[in-house]
């Protein structure tokens, strides 16, 4: 793939017990390299929805997660992945958004989606809507924090966000911060490839819970018809293809790839052979990996990588881990 951008890591966390653990998190996170210090948008904590949704808990919100991330450390960015829109009043989140970029020195990425875990939207009473009608939602929100960030008067009168009146304050150091919008469908992609800096390929996750049907809709093969879309969406706006983000929840340093792959493929419904090959897994040793992930950026474009900094799955490795690949290929 020609003009391939260069590799980037960041670094997921969903917990931290006390403010000390949080800032060893986001300080190690740059230590080793990491370009981005990431969280989710996620506010259950234990109890029955970890088992209905299969996703961990969250303990920190993420604005003043972000706030103390970026106030801890000197360089790395600080990014959400992903704000779910309809958990934040959207004059509110812009807001926010400006003001993490400038008391970060010009450091944010904005991450932002419609949303997914209808438990939780139940949980917290909140109306979850259909797909369509949250992503033409998310669709406005866009339009609102560009406007924001514009330093121009603000006149957004759509469907669901009706801001205007003012101009949006605190301008952001960046000029302007990238967002990120991310998601599963060719529906969200589509608006993903046409308005983001950075594109978040996920699992289509239409049954609402973490599980093996999230990862059969992200094959090699349906990756491919992912980017293609992508590839169209942007080219109607002319400003080229943007950074491909995407988080390989099953990477497994290991000395033995096939057993890994059988194992898993078993549980997923894949063969091994699918599995080795999803882009959701990197199986192998270092040298396999660095190898896997050079093949995609050629296939897809995907440069850009997330890591947990906790291991969902037992054996799956962590930033510490992966450090060496970080080591090996970011920036090239």
């Amino acid at each position: 793939m020609s003009g391939k951008k260069p590799f980037r890591f960041a670094a997921q966390a969903f917990s931290a017990d006390s403010a000390r653990q949080w800032r060893a998190i986001v300080r190690e996170a740059e230590a080793l390299g990491y370009s981005t210090l990431h969280v989710a948008d996620h506010y259950f904590g234990p109890g029955p929805l970890e088992a209905i949704t299969n996703h961990p808990v969250q303990k920190l919100a993420a604005v003043p997660a972000l706030a103390m991330a970026a106030e801890a450390t000197e360089r790395i960015r600080i990014g959400s992945r992903l704000f779910c829109v309809d958990y934040h009043l959207p004059a509110v989140l812009a807001k926010e958004a400006a003001t993490l970029d400038l008391l970060s020195d010009g450091r944010l990425e904005l991450g932002l989606g419609a949303g997914w875990i209808a438990a939780e939207y139940a949980a917290m009473g909140i109306e979850h809507d259909p797909p369509g009608t949250r992503i033409r939602r998310l669709a406005e929100v866009i339009e609102l924090v560009r406007a924001h960030f514009s330093g121009t008067p603000i006149d957004v009168d759509g469907e669901f966000v009706s801001v205007s009146g003012y101009t949006g304050t605190p301008r952001p150091v960046q000029d302007p911060p990238p967002i990120m919008v991310g998601g599963g469908g060719r529906k969200i992609l589509t608006l993903a490839g046409r308005t983001a800096d950075i594109v978040s390929l996920n699992l289509n996750n239409r049954a609402g819970a973490l599980g093996p049907d999230g990862v059969r809709t992200t094959t090699a093969e349906q990756t491919a018809d992912k980017i293609s879309c992508i590839r169209a969406a942007a080219a109607e706006r002319g400003t080229g293809m943007p950074e491909i983000e995407i988080a390989p929840y099953f990477t497994f340093i290991t000395d033995d790839a096939k057993a890994v792959a059988e194992q898993l493929g078993a549980e997923m419904g894949l063969s091994p052979e699918e599995m080795r090959a999803h882009p959701l897994a990197l199986i192998g040793t270092v040298d396999d990996i660095c190898d896997q992930l050079q093949e995609r950026r050629e296939t897809y474009g995907i440069s850009y990588v997330t890591i947990l900094v906790d291991a969902i799955l037992p054996g799956t490795a962590t930033i510490r881990d992966f450090a060496p690949i970080v080591e090996r290929l970011a920036g090239r």
